[in-house]
């Protein structure tokens, strides 16, 4: 019943009631989610086609040689009865009878003509059937009234006329029997046939997969754990699971360098985000100790803005670089921007040995920000380990330009020339005070060889002194 004051929601046009849309099930919705299950039901499927196969052909078979076993038995009677008929030169027939003749006779009639001379006990309908065969030369025939029976004429001639005919008759119901025996008893063994297939196959299958269920949770724990185990090689190892093996070992080496690939960037983006973070912190600290004029509170904020756009910078920089490593399309002048970095690098720590910038003005293949990336880890180090200055300078080159920074510092080791481009290692003495994680040199130098470049240490007579090489603008 409907309810006063409520309105009936329109029906959308050509669309049923939920309750009487039909589900479609696609095939794959009737098969095992198992691999197991569906090879399992694979086997099955052929081992019931063809125990059906042979088990039809096994029957038709067995019934076709009861029937001629039938049919050889009525030869041989009607044979036997015929020979002790005899056709006289006058058409008329005498019958010989034998001291035994009870199993002979039984079953057997005698026709001169249509007309009968000996016929056994048998039922009318039996009888109609026999009469129609005389006179009409070989041939079988069958009756099922009142039983199975299978009746055979053999005709008896004179000077190539049919005189007489012997009709012999065999009960079908032995044969019939030993046919519907073997019958049942090849479905039966069928079915146990199919069932014991589908069994052992699941077992053996069960056991076959084993070794791969097996793999997949071991790697399933590996790569979830970033462990470094891997399959390996094995000998006694099928040649299905080996190559499974090797594509499982390939796609952890990839994962796991996915997470060091994340790794090395939440590291490279808490080091380089150091700075500015402290920045902020020591004016916000420094706005709260105690009042400040307007003048000095403006500064602040304004130290504070220009930080928190260096980090904004920096995440943009790093984040696109993660995601599109390979591409660093841009263009700048390398002279401006080192003379930016300088500026700011005294502005920022005015305590440390002075940056200066000079050289050739020269365009490169690189965005501003991407090059400030590359040259600020280079500066934080020189810093660090300078006694007196640190310097800029810009090279021109005919396939691109290449950025000097030097500090006369104590420098590096020739043998730790490549070491100190390792994440997590330091150039400097184990013991000395300056700070650093080891991350800043890797990240200029793969930021470099993103955008088409290279960082390396060359020889100075003191100090450090790196080489960036950008390409042409």
């Amino acid at each position: 019943m409907r309810r006063p004051g409520r309105a009936e929601r329109p029906s959308r046009a050509g669309q049923q009631p939920r309750a009487g849309r039909p589900r479609r099930r696609g095939l794959s919705g009737t098969l095992p989610a198992t691999l197991r299950g569906r090879l399992a039901l694979l086997a099955l499927v052929t081992t019931v086609l063809w125990v059906a196969l042979l088990t039809a052909a096994f029957n038709v078979a067995l019934h076709e040689i009861l029937r001629r076993q039938a049919d050889d038995l009525l030869r041989t009677r009607a044979a036997a009865v015929a020979a002790t008929v005899d056709i006289r030169a006058d058409g008329t027939i005498a019958v010989r009878e034998p001291g035994d003749d009870g199993a002979l006779d039984s079953g057997i009639w005698i026709y001169r003509g249509a007309h009968v001379v000996e016929r056994p006990a048998a039922p009318e309908p039996l009888q109609r059937r026999a009469d129609a065969l005389a006179g009409k030369g070989t041939r079988f025939a069958d009756t099922s009234t009142p039983r199975s029976t299978r009746l055979y004429a053999m005709p008896l001639g004179s000077g190539g006329v049919q005189v007489a005919t012997v009709v012999a008759a065999a009960s079908l119901e032995p044969y019939l029997l030993t046919a519907r025996s073997a019958l049942a008893g090849s479905l039966g063994l069928a079915l146990l046939l199919v069932g014991g297939v589908y069994l052992v196959t699941r077992m053996v299958i069960g056991r076959a997969l084993r070794p791969v269920s097996t793999m997949s949770d071991q790697a399933s724990r590996w790569s979830r754990y970033g462990a470094a185990q891997r399959f390996g090689a094995r000998e006694a190892r099928p040649a299905e699971l080996a190559a499974l093996a090797a594509n499982l070992d390939q796609l952890l080496d990839r994962q796991a360098a996915v997470l060091r690939h994340e790794q090395q960037l939440t590291a490279e983006l808490s080091h380089e985000l150091r700075n500015p973070l402290a920045r902020i912190t020591a004016e916000t600290d420094w706005l709260t100790a105690r009042p400040r004029t307007a003048d000095q509170s403006r500064s602040s904020h304004q130290a504070i803005a220009a930080a928190a756009t260096q980090m904004a910078q920096i995440c943009r920089t790093l984040l696109s670089e993660a995601r599109q490593p390979s591409a660093a399309a841009g263009r700048c002048a390398a002279l401006d921007v080192a003379r930016a970095v300088a500026d700011r690098s005294r502005a920022e720590h005015p305590e440390a040995p002075p940056v200066t910038a000079s050289g050739e003005p020269v365009d490169v293949g690189v965005t501003p920000e991407l090059l400030e990336r590359v040259l600020a880890p280079l500066l934080d180090n020189a810093r660090r380990y300078a006694a007196r200055a640190i310097a800029l300078e810009c090279v021109r080159l005919p396939d691109g330009a290449r950025v000097f920074v030097a500090d006369d510092g104590p420098g590096v080791p020739a043998e730790h020339a490549e070491a100190v481009f390792e994440a997590g290692r330091r150039f400097g003495s184990e013991t000395d005070a300056h700070d650093g994680a080891g991350l800043g040199l890797p990240l200029a130098r793969r930021l470099a060889r993103a955008a088409g470049g290279d960082i390396t240490l060359v020889p100075a007579p003191r100090g450090a002194r790196f080489q960036v090489t950008l390409p042409p603008g």
